[in-house]
């Protein structure tokens, strides 16, 4: 029985997150007044980080069928795609916002630990990394600790846990002030036969919790990321959590050892909300109970209370459920890798989880009324167009003045080659490793997106992440589609064949209308574009309250990560230029746009325009074209137009070789919007003088439109044969701007 006294009042509900009418759902579910434990339990699996409970109206509509799918979105731990030869590809993206903004160092760094359990627990061997950051105004203070301990707590714990972290991006804007966005990639290999699952059935079979000690740090951390940074969150450090990568490495070999054996029933990571969110989902799943002796749980501190133990985030733990009769195997592994392994109960027929402690119930709850599509709420949230939308719409190109000459012209070149949004991102990469543990899998040329070998195989997954922050908030809907197309424009321009999607949609408060509306329009842009490009969506993150009460939401980042294949090596496509006097052409078509572009934005600080210009049956035509001249070999390389226009993509495919190229304007089209114009749908491609009737046949055939921008150049970057500036000096600022700024 429960003794418990003192039962909670609405108060202390409110203090937990809960909402008046939640706390009497609470109420009625159980019969009775739940007692503090309970009222925890629900407060974090109640919350919007572990129940969606205001996006998944809208997530049900995103596209999630495909033929290659072999676990849809929410279903397990991450994604899972068929890529053939009896393998598949598990992968997910995820957050790590809230702690970050507080202890950027082990918030990023429990992030990657994070994901990477998430990947495991299927009983894929993680392969690749990837991770996706916004950060303020550079200048701040602030914002250079943010990034340098993100960026540290990012590589410390990749490098150690020994994958490889192999692309990804960071942006800087004013509204990523308060609120830095984290999100982390990771992506595995397994065999199709061997795929673990995140469930639990079977009378009898006992419940274990494997790896890590549990300790205070990361209570009620989902709850902590379901409500706004404000001046009082620095309070909630102890809801930040603290990782191991040496301990993690541990857990991932003895996890898929353990898995390898046949005798898992079930295997789930403990992340947000811990023992309770594991315990409730798997037992939900399995439609089944558990019954958990919590004084049995590896504790690292003294005189742990019930919802202390049940809600720890403390890293590197997992719960498995294994076959009766198998204990032994089972603690033979982990003991040989050195780590707890504790039987803390067993599965019942009850469909409800009884939590003991020193032989005391000290909480009784439904397993199904905990979580998503079961018992938690599910809201219809207001949403309204904000005011600005409007006011962006009013933008007139005319009222920007254009180019005067090629002494600006050089100048604005210079300027958007040493913006911390298009310059190299160099000083952040060389401290992650993008070799460790894969050798002979990843490769150093240039590509637009990270391409990683499948040992074993010809195949290779071809892998990005993408999001332009400025244009979803221009246009949520726009926004959002262009994010998810310059994915796949960038996986074609790869050679490899866009597959699925996981994506991590970070927002402001969803009880704020207007930031609700740019959260629906993103869905709807995502479903559109990912329904034309065939990549349903496997999974991911939904990260709301990503704002302060002084600065207010950060820009919407619906970040996409993609997945692709590669059928053999030899396809890949690289983005330099290889040769002096190869021919310069643009695949699609250039506009009279300059919306929401970094030139627009940063350079003549017009902050107010629509999102670029965009049709998705023409971006869907040209990603083909590029695909099918990649496939004959009649090119040597591509590179799509994105931030900073056409001029930073010839000159990131000009400095890798230190050459050059000379080009000749359009002249329907202003100057800068021809240069620094972010209009999409636009691939540069170089090809060989020999093979100019080819190129130009089949580019005929698929009525895509092109055009001839010139030629490589030996050393010089030149306008109309004007010499803008070289090579080398381009590639020093291009280099060293993030380092210099971090480092001044």
């Amino acid at each position: 029985m429960l003794t418990e006294t003192n039962l909670p009042t609405l108060e202390t509900a409110r203090k937990l997150g809960l909402l008046p009418e939640e706390f009497e759902r609470i109420k009625q579910i159980l019969g009775r007044t739940p007692n503090f434990t309970e009222l925890s339990i629900f407060s974090v699996m109640w919350s919007e980080h572990c129940s969606y409970k205001n996006s998944i109206v809208w997530l049900k509509q995103l596209p999630k069928d495909s033929s290659r799918m072999l676990a849809k979105a929410g279903e397990e731990n991450a994604g899972l795609v068929d890529i053939g030869n009896g393998l598949a590809c598990s992968f997910k993206i995820e957050s790590h916002n809230h702690p970050s903004a507080i202890e950027p160092y082990q918030g990023a760094a429990t992030g990657v630990g994070g994901i990477n359990r998430d990947i495991f627990t299927m009983g894929a061997r993680p392969i690749a990394q990837l991770n996706s950051l916004r950060f303020g105004d550079l200048k701040l203070d602030k914002t250079k600790r943010l990034l340098k301990g993100v960026v540290k707590g990012i590589g410390d714990y990749g490098n150690a846990f020994g994958i490889p972290t192999v692309g990804g991006e960071v942006f800087f804007d004013d509204s990523f002030n308060v609120n830095p966005l984290v999100n982390a990639f990771s992506a595995g290999i397994v065999e199709t036969g061997k795929v673990a699952k995140a469930i639990s059935y079977g009378v009898g079979n006992p419940v274990f919790i494997v790896g890590s000690a549990t300790g205070k740090d990361g209570i009620h951390g989902a709850t902590f990321a379901s409500e706004d940074i404000g001046e009082h969150s620095a309070e909630k450090l102890p809801a930040v959590q603290v990782g191991d990568p040496f301990q993690e490495k541990l857990l991932l070999e003895a996890t898929l050892e353990v898995i390898a054996t046949g005798s898992v029933v079930g295997i789930q990571d403990m992340g947000a909300a811990g023992i309770i969110c594991s315990t409730s989902e798997m037992s939900a799943k399995g439609e089944h109970g558990m019954e958990i002796y919590l004084d049995r749980v590896p504790t690292r501190q003294a005189n742990m209370v019930p919802f202390e133990i049940l809600l720890s985030e403390s890293q590197e733990r997992m719960l498995i459920v294994v076959q009766k009769g198998k204990e032994a195997e089972i603690k033979a592994i982990f003991d040989k890798w050195d780590l707890n392994c504790e039987q803390i109960g067993h599965v019942t027929d009850t469909k409800r989880l009884h939590f003991y402690m020193h032989g005391e119930r000290v909480a009784d709850v439904p397993a199904n009324d905990l979580v998503l599509g079961g018992g938690a709420p599910v809201y219809h949230r207001e949403y309204r167009e904000p005011a600005y939308y409007q006011a962006n719409q009013q933008f007139d190109l005319s009222t920007v003045p254009d180019i005067g000459d090629t002494e600006e012209l050089s100048r604005v070149g210079k300027f958007l080659l040493a913006h911390p949004n298009i310059a190299s991102k160099k000083w952040v990469y060389e401290q992650y490793d993008s070799m460790v543990g894969v050798a002979n899998r990843t490769t150093n040329r240039p590509s637009d997106a990270a391409i990683v070998r499948i040992r074993g195989t010809e195949q290779s997954i071809v892998i990005t992440v993408d999001c332009n922050s400025r244009y979803v908030h221009a246009d949520p809907e726009q926004g959002c589609a262009i994010a998810v197309a310059e994915a796949a424009r960038n996986i074609a321009c790869s050679g490899g064949e866009p597959v699925a999607i996981t994506n991590c949609l970070n927002f402001g408060n969803p009880y704020v209308p207007e930031v609700y509306w740019q959260f629906v329009g993103a869905i709807k842009g995502m479903k559109k574009s990912c329904e034309k490009f065939g990549t349903p969506v496997t999974g991911g993150n939904v990260s709301f309250y990503n704002q302060s009460s002084d600065e207010g939401p950060v820009f919407p980042t619906p970040t996409i990560g993609m997945l692709g294949l590669m059928d053999k090596p030899e396809m890949q496509m690289t983005l330099d230029f290889k040769k002096e006097g190869d021919l310069i052409f643009l695949v699609g078509q250039s506009r009279n746009d300059l919306n929401s572009s970094e030139y627009l934005y940063s350079y003549r600080k017009v902050k107010g325009s629509p999102a670029p210009y965009f049709d998705l049956d023409e971006e869907y035509r040209v990603h083909q074209a590029v695909k099918t001249l990649i496939r004959e070999r009649i090119i040597e390389s591509a590179h799509d137009v994105a931030d900073g226009g056409l001029f930073v993509t010839l000159a990131e495919s000009a400095m890798p070789r230190c050459l050059g190229f000379n080009i000749n304007p359009d002249r329907g089209i202003r100057l800068d919007a021809f240069l620094f114009g972010e209009s999409q749908g636009r691939v540069v491609v170089s090809v060989k003088p020999e093979m100019l009737d080819p190129f130009t046949e089949l580019m005929q055939k698929t009525g895509v439109p092109f055009s001839l921008l010139g030629k490589v150049h030996a050393a010089d970057f030149r306008f109309e044969e004007k010499p803008l500036l070289t090579s080398s000096q381009a590639r020093e600022i291009y280099d060293n701007a993030l380092g210099t700024i971090m480092e001044g």
